[in-house]
């Protein structure tokens, strides 16, 4: 039986236990101050990082070498890529859809009067009250023609963006982040304008760019409830048993991602070839599946995205694969546990993850306070993905040498540690639109 997750009153006492633990530990995946078992558990110093090597990404399963962009293109991405599927994220789901839009709301005035704003609901099936997603569209008010845009998904809901009282607030379950138990877990009026401070939707548009985002909760909500909920109702599946490479939550919220670059083909407004898709932390290791499983990206963007993001899984900095799957066990497949302290028989690393989005030009960002992340972990990452760019004809980063905080590192990969905690920041999106600029411009 599908269970509606919109009210207490449906929950188990199971699922509220669950999503009292899960808004225990995310504390530490925020990268806030973390209670002393958090800290006791994890390690943040380098001489304590286990000796490592990293599963080439240019020899293939067979142990030949990848000599050629043809045998890249061919044979040894797909051969990751479903690497990634039985071994980390699960196989993103094969729901049938029928989409559809409605037209909610149109402005030309948001943003302090520089946006046209749209709020456009998708639905997945013929169904009104099924399986749905709200995007919020913000384009420049006096642009010409199809802009380029960066596609994102959001923490919060859609209304969080401005404090805006049009905007339609989300009718899907929240996380309360305000404390470490369960109220309502709907968002409210003073919820307004919350996120703000993370999208600065003015600057974006008069930078010539579109913003799209979709609360990400609608497409799967954020606890562990056995997929009953979002559009996991869509699913044929039973009950029983789930496959050990099975998708999780990051792997339904990448479909609805894609699913999200399909109605944005036939936008009038948006240049769908020049989608970025962007994600900050869990959401950011979401930008990069979604990137590495549907080449229509056009560039891709991992803010502080930390352990099953960025960062390599076999340097057990910070957050680990235990303590992931510990924490959240929906995030991926239920065949990713069984590397829990066991990183080194993991047939991938997650330089590889982004090896699959070559050569399309990725962006990796970490926070100075935000350890738990483990930042030298993302940069290696992205450096490491570096001979696949090569290959491919592209410009990796030149240097495994850890770069100055605030210092970005830009080619046709990008870099930077900035100060500061587990967050988004101007500093961050001014880095993003430089590189936009350098990379999705005509």
């Amino acid at each position: 039986m599908k269970r509606n997750c919109d009210c207490l009153s449906r929950w188990s006492f199971a699922d509220v236990i669950l999503s009292v633990a899960a808004l225990f530990l995310a504390v530490g995946s925020a990268g806030l101050s973390t209670p002393g078992l958090l800290a006791q558990e994890a390690n943040y110093d380098e001489d304590k990082v286990p000796a490592y090597t990293l599963p080439d990404p240019l020899i293939d399963n067979a142990g030949k070498p990848v000599t050629t962009a043809d045998q890249w293109t061919r044979h040894r991405r797909a051969e990751i890529l479903a690497l990634f599927e039985e071994h980390v994220f699960g196989r993103q789901p094969e729901f049938p859809v029928q989409l559809r839009t409605r037209l909610r709301s149109e402005v030309d005035d948001a943003a302090g009067g520089v946006a046209h704003r749209r709020e456009l609901t998708v639905y997945f099936t013929e169904d009104d009250d099924g399986p749905q997603m709200d995007l919020l569209i913000y384009t420049p008010k006096n642009a010409t023609g199809k802009v380029p845009a960066f596609l994102t998904l959001n923490f919060q809901g859609n209304h969080t963006l401005e404090a805006d009282p049009r905007l339609r607030i989300t009718p899907a379950w929240v996380r309360n982040n305000g404390d470490f138990g369960i109220s309502e877990n709907r968002s409210t009026e003073a919820s307004r304008g919350g996120t703000a401070s993370r999208w600065p939707v003015a600057r974006i548009v008069e930078a010539g760019y579109g913003l799209v985002t979709i609360y990400y909760g609608e497409i799967d909500p954020d606890f562990d409830d056995g997929f009953r909920n979002g559009v996991n109702a869509l699913s044929a599946e039973s009950d029983g048993e789930r496959a050990g490479n099975a998708g999780g939550s990051i792997s339904n919220w990448a479909w609805g991602l894609s699913r999200a670059l399909d109605v944005l083909q036939d936008d009038a407004q948006i240049d769908a070839e020049r989608v970025a898709v962007f994600g900050h932390s869990r959401l950011g290791k979401t930008s990069l599946w979604a990137g590495a499983a549907d080449p229509r990206f056009a560039m891709v963007i991992s803010n502080n995205s930390g352990c099953g993001g960025a960062a390599l899984s076999r340097r057990a900095f910070g957050e680990t694969v235990a303590r992931i799957n510990r924490s959240f066990p929906h995030w991926f497949c239920i065949n990713h546990r069984q590397y829990g302290g066991n990183e080194s028989e993991l047939p991938v690393d997650h330089h590889m993850l982004i090896a699959l989005c070559a050569p399309r030009p990725v962006y990796v960002a970490s926070a100075e306070e935000d350890r738990w992340a483990d930042p030298r972990g993302e940069f290696l990452g992205l450096y490491h993905a570096g001979p696949v760019y090569r290959l491919l004809g592209r410009t990796p980063l030149e240097s495994a040498e850890f770069p100055e905080v605030n210092q970005p590192l830009q080619s046709d990969v990008a870099y930077h540690i900035r100060t500061g905690r587990h967050d988004v920041t101007d500093f961050d999106w001014e880095q993003y639109l430089r590189f936009a600029d350098r990379h999705l411009r005509r």
